[in-house]
């Protein structure tokens, strides 16, 4: 092409002109008459030193070209834009992040454009010469006089040869000052007028209405995906997929205006952990040796070791809570009209603070709507509702009005005595039942063994939350847990050790009767090969051995498994020997075959190709997903294809067997089901070692994990998928 180009350009004024012209010059006389362009605002986006311009969407970009015809002369007018995450400052045309630190974007109102030298992307010129190319073509088209000539701000010519061809000529870089006069000698590139001409990628616009918040909390390090991506842009992902399985799940409810979307907001702990300045202090014992893993270890895996830490987990818990309180305020000062409700999703490390925080949340019964004062404060007739429920497990229900009318809540009840008891009128033998209560509930507030109080007593319910949540809580670091302001409706863990954290903490099951305090729905969703996760519900049924809930993919079909050997790990729930099943999804097949595609291109590079890219991955260029696969990984595909006769057919996944809704894993998650196995990909059952970064890192972009989190907040509000997705509950 750049030949041509050249060719083109030493003979533009002879060749192109007498070819073209007579066929335009035909058009304009009487019907070409001169139509504004319309404009539409674009922001400037740097990654990785590469510029970009992306453009708003056609909802955003309309209300800027609005607000910039109405309030001209208004220096601090703010346009909120890209669902409110982003004000737009026009005056100063600067696109400034709401809720998180991001570098200012510059904001251009944009016409015309030409084609950049690098990826042949389309820049916009800047308002002030795209105004004057607007006005040399409006004349040129009024006086259907064209051959225009313009000299841009960088003293480079810009010909209207007719309305379809319009070029700019780019200097020849030369080493004299020859040059320095405009010139149509370089390379010549296409100038267009409009956005609609550029081929540009408008994005969608999202749905005004927010009918649910979700903050998203990160795990270990700055990084959150393979391509050692911000947790920023992580949840810029996720949030981008739920809009499309919005759109491809709840239809229904969407063309009946019943919903509108999720917001999902990411917070961000590291940098605040990272900034007291420990990392000074570790980097005078950092030895010099292995420098970029020695780097790469105190910037991510010492986060678990500074979480087990009191002094760096007070920090932590702290930057949690009070980051997530300040957006839940600073969202709701800027939607006013928002009465959904709010769940946190952790990754990875994430999770467990999430879930150390939340078994630390005191219980408010009465307050959904009183935000921050009734979430610290409990209620004394909550508390007195929860001593009847303690009497009626007793089978002293005949007692209760005396307890209401003396104001005895739970906090009251545990500080009586025998003779506070008599005073009261209590017979002996119930005063004897009731103090043998408090008493067992006190042995197992002092640390007896861990969790068997709770399995031993019978009537261990809602009354002795307080010290259940001390049970699951055995082994925390000590420290102060802040409160939330408000009461999250889920908790999602994504790829999450809570439930190693809690044994080797010294929890060696979970009551059946406890829930969060504060927080009635809980989700761990883990994919199969992530080396992180770890289960929970054999915590809560330690006797019975039974698999993770599948979850459903998003198509509605099952993945297919390839060439698992005998002694693969894998339980059949996920995946065990099978062939490609007769009613293999079509759509199956092929993402099948593009796994195998990319692998064998994979398989090319060396062993030692791969682990210099991941070494160089640390502090380089980001390592695009599963780069490189080892020989194994060959020997193991092959197999798989060549044995695909010899194995047999599936067993159909526990998730979609009889018994499966009968197991009672207790009321961490309202009675549901707690643990979700994500199916993976065909190509991933090939080498478990070699996906399991991957699967790790896989939530942010995974379909099946967006529908779940957003079919279980919408179930709360009553509203369901179009169709139910097979194997899901």
């Amino acid at each position: 092409s750049s030949s041509s180009g050249s060719s083109m350009s030493a003979q533009e004024p002879r060749a192109a002109q007498p070819r073209r012209a007579p066929a335009e010059g035909a058009e304009p006389d009487p019907a070409h008459r001169y139509e504004a362009v319309v404009p539409h605002w674009f922001y400037r986006k740097v990654t990785d030193s590469r510029e970009r311009w992306v453009p708003f969407s056609s909802q955003d970009s309309e209300r800027l070209e609005a607000a910039q015809g109405s309030g001209r002369d208004k220096e601090d007018l703010v346009v909120p834009t890209s669902g409110g995450r982003y004000d737009v400052h026009l005056q100063k045309r600067q696109r400034v992040a709401v809720y998180w630190e991001e570098e200012v974007s510059e904001v251009r109102r944009c016409t015309w454009f030409y084609k950049g030298d690098k990826d042949n992307k389309y820049i916009p010129y800047s308002e002030t010469f795209s105004e004057e190319l607007e006005e040399a073509y409006r004349i040129a088209v009024t006086l259907d006089e064209w051959k225009k000539k313009l000299e841009s701000p960088s003293r480079e010519v810009i010909i209207l040869h007719n309305p379809k061809l319009m070029v700019h000529y780019h200097p020849v870089a030369s080493s004299d000052d020859w040059g320095s006069t405009p010139t149509e000698q370089g390379r010549p590139r296409t100038v267009k007028r409009g956005v609609e001409n550029i081929a540009a990628e408008i994005p969608n616009g999202e749905p005004q209405q927010i009918d649910h918040l979700v903050f998203v909390v990160h795990g270990i390090g700055p990084a959150c995906d393979i391509r050692f991506r911000s947790i920023v842009q992580c949840v810029n992902d996720f949030r981008n997929v739920s809009l499309s399985m919005l759109q491809a799940h709840f239809r229904k409810a969407q063309e009946q205006q019943q919903i509108g979307r999720v917001e999902f907001l990411p917070v961000n702990w590291h940098s605040s952990l990272h900034s007291t300045g420990v990392d000074v202090d570790l980097e005078r014992i950092t030895l010099p040796s292995i420098n970029r893993l020695r780097h790469f270890i105190n910037d991510t895996i010492l986060d678990v070791f500074f979480y087990n830490s009191s002094t760096y987990c007070q920090t932590i818990v702290d930057t949690v809570a009070s980051e997530m309180n300040r957006l839940y305020q600073l969202f709701l000062q800027r939607n006013p009209l928002f009465k959904g409700g709010v769940s946190i999703a952790g990754h990875s490390l994430g999770s467990l603070i999430l879930f150390d925080l939340l078994t630390n949340q005191k219980a408010a019964p009465e307050e959904d709507e009183q935000g921050q004062e009734g979430s610290r404060t409990t209620s004394s007739s909550g508390g007195v509702e929860e001593v009847k429920e303690m009497l009626k497990k007793l089978e002293l229900s005949e007692y209760c009005d005396v307890f209401e009318k003396e104001k005895m809540d739970r906090q009251a009840l545990f500080l009586c005595t025998e003779e506070n008891l008599k005073e009261m009128g209590i017979p002996l033998g119930p005063r004897m039942k009731i103090l043998h209560h408090i008493s067992s509930k006190r042995e197992m507030q002092h640390g007896a063994e861990p969790g068997s109080p709770s399995q031993r007593d019978p009537d261990s319910t809602d009354d002795g939350r307080n010290c259940q949540y001390r049970d699951v809580g055995l082994g925390q670091v000590s420290a102060n847990y802040p409160q939330l302001d408000y009461k999250p409706t889920i908790f999602f863990a994504f790829g999450s050790p809570i439930g190693m954290f809690l044994t080797v903490r010294g929890v060696k099951r979970i009551d059946p009767n406890y829930s969060l305090p504060t927080c009635k729905g809980f989700f761990n969703i883990f994919h199969p090969f992530d080396p992180v996760a770890y289960r929970i519900e054999p915590m809560i049924v330690p006797d019975l051995e039974f698999e993770p809930m599948l979850l459903p993919h998003h198509k509605g079909r099952k993945r297919m498994h390839l060439g698992k050997g005998q002694g693969s790990p894998s339980p059949p729930a996920w995946g065990s020997c099978c062939s490609l099943q007769p009613d293999a999804d079509p759509s199956c097949l092929s993402e099948l075959k593009e796994g195998l595609t990319r692998m064998s291109v994979d398989l090319k590079n060396n062993l030692l190709g791969s682990l210099r890219v991941a070494w160089q991955s640390f502090t380089r260029a980001p390592l695009p997903a599963v780069e490189a696969a080892s020989t194994d990984a060959e020997v193991e595909a092959e197999a798989g294809v060549e044995k695909q006769p010899d194995t047999k057919p599936e067993e159909p996944p526990a998730a979609v067997k009889e018994e499966t809704p009968l197991i009672n894993v207790g009321r961490l998650n309202r009675g549901n089901r707690i643990d979700y196995v994500l199916q993976e990909k065909p190509i991933e059952s090939f080498n478990e070692y070699l996906f399991a970064l991957q699967g790790h890192l896989c939530y942010w972009e995974s379909e099946d994990t967006v529908l779940l989190v957003l079919k279980e907040i919408y179930q709360t509000q009553g509203i369901t998928l179009d169709q139910p997705l097979p194997g899901s509950q």
